[in-house]
């Protein structure tokens, strides 16, 4: 899929996204947030869910924690233009609270579809929710900044777990952990194995190179 056709179909997932209401966060919400970045992109950021400035501008990490994540991707010499940034859902849940499993399912096929067009290498969760997506039942507080090969959208892809900005924002320790987390990415992409490479052995283990 060339770029073009990329830019389109994810044009059209932005469209649906717009006009959904299979659950109720339509309802308060002022924008959906349907994420932004590179089609091309070989990193994928995951958060969870759109907040009080993402909601009023419609673009995804605009906020306090927004912020952040562009010093963080500034430390690594990966411009923000690069990357493509989605939630796993597309409208703000009232008061920030957590997104509900109907919630996350009902936005399930907007964010696999985006997945699929972007093709990226490296997905990077960012909180429990996104983890939760790929690699269920794991706990963020033990595997954070340590990849995963995980098959997903028939390919094999790089998952790192790593904590959401926003908790990074509430607790000095998250915030030092979340930056040496960070500084990993251009090693992961660096070693990215080949379709060819190991294919079996590799799937679904923690990467050697940690």
């Amino acid at each position: 899929m060339n770029l073009e056709e990329k830019k389109k179909k994810l044009e059209e997932i932005a469209g649906k996204v717009a006009a959904c209401k299979k659950c109720p966060l339509y309802k308060n919400a002022t924008k959906a947030v349907p994420g932004e970045g590179n089609p091309n992109a070989e990193v994928m950021f995951i958060g969870e869910g759109p907040g009080y400035w993402e909601d009023q501008e419609g673009r995804p990490f605009v906020g306090q924690a927004g912020k952040l994540l562009d010093n963080l991707l500034q430390l690594i010499k990966l411009p923000r233009k690069k990357v493509f940034i989605a939630n796993v859902v597309k409208h703000r849940p009232p008061g920030n609270r957590d997104p509900l499993p109907q919630e996350i399912k009902a936005c399930r096929e907007f964010l696999d579809g985006q997945i699929e067009i972007i093709d990226p290498k490296v997905i990077v969760t960012l909180g429990r929710f996104s983890l939760n997506k790929f690699l269920p039942g794991e706990f963020i507080s033990k595997i954070h900044g340590k990849a995963r090969f995980v098959e997903f959208a028939e390919r094999k892809r790089i998952v790192i777990p790593m904590y959401h900005p926003a908790a990074a924002l509430r607790n000095e320790r998250i915030m030092e952990e979340l930056k040496l987390d960070f500084q990993k990415i251009p090693k992961f992409l660096e070693n990215f194995p080949s379709e060819e490479r190991d294919k079996e052995e590799n799937n679904n283990r923690q990467l050697s190179f940690l």
